[in-house]
This record gives C-alpha cells, sequence and structure tokens, in this order.
C-alpha cells in the first residue's frame, strides 16, 4: 500500500516536471476598466498575439515554442513588459486608472515579473529625490546613488537566495537595476553644470565611471529592456560631448553644431554597438531626436540623411525614417503648407491650403479629447494671442478623437467652430505636418510656410 502511494508520488512529481519543461506558456489576466477590447503581445516590435477581452475582461494566450526572454504587452494606451519563458504560466491583475501601481503578477514566472515591475516604480517615485541629488560633488553624488541601488539589490539577494531565478532572469534582474544606477551617473555632469552653475566634468574621481569596463554591446536578451536602452542613449551622448568639444563648438556645455555632435554619435554607435536590432534602434533613435528637436536648414538634414545611410545600412527602420525626413523637408519655410485634408463641422472638406489662403495670417495648432490638461492650457493661451496678436487667424486642428466627442467639447467650451477643423487621419497629417510635440504650432502667411516648428507659448 504505502509502496503504491511512494510511486504514485514520483509519478506525479515526473508529471509537473515535464509540464513545467512544456515549450508553450500560458499567460492570462483580468483588466479592470479597460480602454481598448483586446491586449496584444509583442516581442520587439514584433506583434506575437492578440487576444481579446471576454465579458469579464479577462484574456488569454496559448503559446507554443516561444524563445524565453522580454516581451511586451500593449492595452491601449498602456505598455508594459513581461519576462517569459518556457512552461511558464503567468497571470496579471490591473486597473487601468492606476495602471503601473495596479499591477500585479502572479503564478511561475511571477518572481522576475514582479521584481521588473518594482523597479520600475522605484525608479519613477525616486526621480524627483534624484533630481535634488545633482547639485551635490562628486563623492556624496555616487554615496547616495549607490544607496538607493543597494536597497534594489538586496531584494534581488533575498529571490536568489530562494533559487527563484534562471541565469538569464538573474542577468536581466541585475541589468535592469545597474543600468538605471549607471544612467544618472552619465547625467550627473550635465545636470549638476545645469543647476549649480560648476563645469565639473573634468574634476571627477578616476573610478566615477568604472562601470564601463562591464558594459555589454551585443546582448540581444537585453536589446528591449528599458533601463539599458536608456542608459545606452545618455552614455552615447556623453560620449560624444566628451570626444569632440572642439568639433563641436561646445561653450558652456552647449553644443554649437549639432549636425557634428549627432554625426558622431553615429560613428559611435557603429563602433561600439554590435547587436544588430540594438543597433538599429540607437541609429533611430539618434535620427528622430536629431530631426525633430534641432529645426536645422535643409542642408543639414540632407548631410545628416546621407551620413546615416552610409553607416546605418539595411537599418530596419530606415522607411520611418525617410518618411520623417521628407515630411521636414516638405515643411521649410518659403514652401507651400501639404495639401493636407481636414472637415468642418458640417462635414465639409477643405485643405489646410484653402484654409491659410483664405485667411492670409494663419496659426494652425493642434488639439485632442485625449488630453483635458492641454485642451484647456491651448486654449487659454490662444485666447491670450487673439487678443495680443489680432493679425494673425488661429486655426484648431483636432486629432485623434471621434467626431462626436469633437463637437461636444467645442460646444462646452465655447469654440468659434469656423475656426475649427478635424482630422480623421492622423497618420497622415503627421507625415505631412510632424506633430511634434503637441504645443507645436504652424504659421503661414498666403498659404506660404513662415516656421512649421514654432511653439504656441514661446514663438510670440
Amino acid at each position: 500500500m504505502n509502496r503504491n502511494l511512494l510511486y504514485l508520488f514520483f509519478i506525479f512529481l515526473g508529471s509537473c516536471a515535464a509540464e513545467k519543461k512544456s515549450p508553450s506558456v500560458f499567460f492570462s489576466g483580468e483588466i479592470v476598466n479597460p480602454t481598448s477590447d483586446h491586449i496584444v503581445l509583442l516581442k520587439g516590435d514584433i506583434v506575437i498575439d492578440s487576444a481579446e477581452l471576454d465579458e469579464d475582461n479577462r484574456f488569454a494566450f496559448t503559446l507554443d515554442s516561444i524563445s524565453e526572454g522580454l516581451y511586451h504587452f500593449n492595452h491601449d494606451p498602456e505598455l508594459q513588459y513581461v519576462y517569459l519563458e518556457k512552461g511558464d504560466s503567468l497571470v496579471v491583475r490591473l486597473n487601468t486608472s492606476d495602471f503601473d501601481e495596479s499591477l500585479v503578477f502572479s503564478g511561475d514566472g511571477e518572481e522576475l515579473n514582479n521584481f521588473l515591475l518594482e523597479v520600475f516604480l522605484a525608479h519613477e517615485e525616486e526621480s524627483n529625490f534624484v533630481r535634488s541629488l545633482y547639485s551635490l560633488n562628486p563623492t556624496d553624488f555616487e554615496r547616495s546613488i549607490d544607496s538607493l541601488k543597494q536597497l534594489k539589490l538586496d531584494v534581488l539577494n533575498e529571490i536568489v537566495s530562494e533559487d527563484k531565478l534562471s541565469k538569464k532572469e538573474l542577468k536581466i534582474a541585475n541589468a535592469s537595476v545597474n543600468y538605471n544606477y549607471n544612467t544618472y551617473k552619465e547625467e550627473y555632469p550635465f545636470k549638476h553644470k545645469r543647476l549649480t552653475g560648476e563645469k565639473i566634468i573634468d574634476k571627477l574621481p578616476d573610478d566615477f565611471y568604472d562601470y564601463r569596463k562591464d558594459l555589454i554591446f551585443n546582448d540581444k536578451d537585453l536589446t528591449y529592456l528599458r533601463p539599458y536602452y536608456n542608459f545606452m542613449i545618455n552614455h552615447v551622448g556623453n560620449m560624444s560631448f566628451m570626444t569632440c568639444s572642439h568639433a563641436c563648438s561646445i561653450k558652456n556645455n552647449v553644443v554649437r553644431n549639432q549636425l557634428h555632435f549627432n554625426k558622431h554619435k553615429l560613428h559611435i554607435i557603429d563602433s561600439l554597438v554590435k547587436e544588430k536590432e540594438l543597433k538599429d534602434n540607437l541609429f533611430r533613435y539618434v535620427a528622430f531626436d536629431y530631426l525633430l528637436k534641432v529645426h536645422d536648414t535643409e542642408e543639414n538634414n540632407e548631410e545628416f540623411i546621407k551620413g546615416f545611410r552610409e553607416l546605418s545600412v539595411n537599418n530596419k527602420h530606415m522607411g520611418e525614417i525617410d518618411a520623417l525626413y521628407d515630411g521636414i523637408k516638405n515643411i521649410q519655410p518659403k514652401k507651400e503648407i501639404p495639401n493636407v485634408s481636414v472637415s468642418t463641422t458640417n462635414g465639409d472638406i477643405m485643405t489646410l491650403k484653402e484654409i491659410a489662403a483664405k485667411n492670409r495670417k494663419t496659426v494652425f495648432y493642434f488639439w485632442s479629447a485625449t488630453d483635458r490638461k492641454h485642451f484647456d492650457n491651448i486654449n487659454r493661451r490662444i485666447a491670450q494671442l487673439s487678443s495680443k496678436k489680432p493679425e494673425y487667424s488661429y486655426i484648431g486642428i483636432n486629432i485623434k478623437t471621434n467626431e462626436l466627442n469633437w463637437k461636444a467639447m467645442m460646444e462646452m467650451s465655447g469654440l468659434d467652430q469656423t475656426k475649427q477643423y478635424r482630422s480623421s487621419d492622423f497618420e497622415e497629417l503627421t507625415k505631412s505636418l510632424i506633430i511634434y510635440p503637441l504645443n507645436k504650432c504652424i504659421i503661414t502667411d498666403d498659404k506660404v510656410i513662415v516656421d512649421a516648428f514654432a511653439n504656441v507659448y514661446s514663438s510670440f
């Protein structure tokens, strides 16, 4: 009798082990106050699968033969990552009204995922405190940062002592902590200068950047880990600043020659980073950062893109970057505003050229119902400008809002509906007018662009 029970016990253990070694993964959860009717699972920027929410707002994925590593699950507009490996049976519960803070993982695989989430939340909570530390001298700053880091590593060591993490999971967990705090060190000399006026970059202790000796530039497992990627962005910028100060005409920690500085970033990425996906993503970041924020001359933009193409051959983001470059090229000063169509409250279709020609001096500004604070602020600002600068016509273009909500918000806010239009094709509008940031406005004079990258708060 006892022997039979023993046999059954070993059979049960064997079946559990076989189940854990199964190549399939079960990932499910419940969404309280859903903002969409489905969940999308991605690895990098590749969609793996999607699942509809049922009547109880629950979803489930059963995934066969997936590669272990970091994934992202998207419940529009929120995104968070999840680590999955073979045999996992992971459950997540969250409330969209407090997305990250309410998120909890349970089941096989919960240890690493909850730890990554805790590190993410701690990073957000510490941000104001860390900002205050940048005014400290290097020694005190480093001591404070190291103590914050050690708190996270102590928690990780407790998890490790319970033997609950695989070798790859431990690598991800360590990286999530270390790269966050290494990023603070990369930022330190520049933020210290901004807060105190003291140039300290040449006075740092010799061992301040000792962690750079152990940096990894070719680990595919880390490519989409947010702390790792953010560190790489800061590290590349720091290295560029430190190694080309003369050519970049840096004065008082301000880069004068942005074209040279950003081309230098591209060369540093090309020389350091071997992992193709990380390399493509970092190249994309530099291209977007330069093209969207610098607002350089058309000639300099062309030179940048030429250098980009020479270094980043077969970049998977090339189509997106080309579209951005073409969009910026088409809204340079003295060119006519693109012939984008928008609709009136009566449903009539007009082009921006027609509107600009009708109103002579025109300021096009943008708003969306998805950001009520921005909507209130920008309308308050437009009212001020209408009084101070009456020579302009101020034309609002609504984006990412359905027609009923658009009309309701105009009625409720008392807007002049003859000066309000709506775009039903956000993608076309973004590609044609480069809507970034949302406070941007476009100034025209009889259809001709004066400034396509003006700001409603600082350009008047």
